[in-house]
């Protein structure tokens, strides 16, 4: 079943309430998923920094002392250890670097997401001891995403939570099942591609980040994912600068947007919704069947 959240900022006033305002979207949802769950913030972006954020099943030890190895390698680093995570700052220039050191000097640590923007935080468990552990009501930022994940597909485990990241700044949350997943992922890794789980909502996110890569904006991406995927789906997508929604031909997953001055939200239910600052004059409609919804911070500037 699954629950997805998402909140675009147009309103740099509501920046700091960021985290605040996705965790008690993501809580509403937990009934649609109660086996894991994350959350992505996207934010902070200066030109010159980049950051990684990692997950250990052990990290008292695999955080311990991280900073000073980096540094032995040559590697100048701040980490922040949340929980089980940690968040890596390294010169943006560098960012293709960190995922072959991080093997060498600590191989069981896995890569949530990197990128000159995007944090994302996801374990196994509900969502409001996701939000507790992590800290996230008090992070700020422009835009993010959240899923509580009822697994059917593949096993209940931090790898299998959404947030799916396969590329810098770009990560995806999924409610639904694609048929043709199977076939996709041998494309995408004979294109170069690499994947961690079995799960269908990495090839999509995955089949995002070729696309994008090939020069595509999100927007254009998400069409091509209309003519590509076979399934039922509704994709939430972020990227640097980017927010964008769709669902597939039948749309039988629910869904729902609200729109103000402010902001742009989705939910799977409209009560996900409810709390968020003037929604009652917010425009609301249910986000029509593939059709790509896409908002962007460049573009709007």
């Amino acid at each position: 079943m699954c629950g997805i959240v998402g909140l675009f900022l147009k309103d740099k006033a509501l920046e700091p309430r960021l985290g605040d305002l996705l965790s008690d979207m993501l809580i509403t949802m937990t009934d649609r998923g109660p086996d894991s769950a994350g959350i992505a913030i996207y934010g902070g972006v200066d030109g010159k920094k980049a950051k990684v954020t990692i997950q250990s099943s052990a990290p008292e030890s695999d955080f311990s002392d991280l900073a000073d190895d980096l540094a032995k390698v040559g590697m100048d680093t701040d980490v922040a250890v949340k929980s089980t995570h940690a968040v890596i700052s390294i010169d943006a220039g560098r960012l293709s670097e960190i995922r072959d050191i991080l093997r060498d000097i600590r191989p069981n640590v896995r890569i949530m997401g990197s990128g000159e923007s995007v944090e994302i935080f996801k374990e196994v468990g509900l969502p409001k001891d996701v939000v507790q552990r992590f800290g996230v009501r008090a992070m700020g930022g422009t835009h993010g995403i959240g899923h509580t994940r009822m697994a059917t597909e593949s096993a209940v485990t931090t790898l299998g939570a959404h947030p799916f990241s396969t590329g810098a700044d770009q990560c995806l949350v999924h409610n639904g099942s694609l048929s043709n997943h199977n076939n996709l992922r041998r494309e995408l890794i004979r294109e170069g591609m690499s994947f961690e789980t079995q799960n269908d909502s990495e090839v999509a996110a995955a089949y995002l980040t070729a696309e994008m890569a090939k020069g595509k904006d999100l927007g254009q991406a998400l069409t091509g994912a209309l003519d590509d995927l076979d399934g039922f789906f509704t994709f939430v997508v972020g990227t640097k600068t980017g927010f964008g929604v769709v669902r597939d031909p039948i749309a039988c997953k629910p869904a729902v947007m609200a729109e103000t001055d402010q902001y742009v939200a989705f939910g799977s239910e409209y009560r996900a919704l409810v709390n968020l600052p003037g929604i009652e004059t917010a425009r609301v409609w249910e986000p029509e069947p593939a059709t790509v919804y896409f908002w962007d911070h460049e573009k709007a500037a």
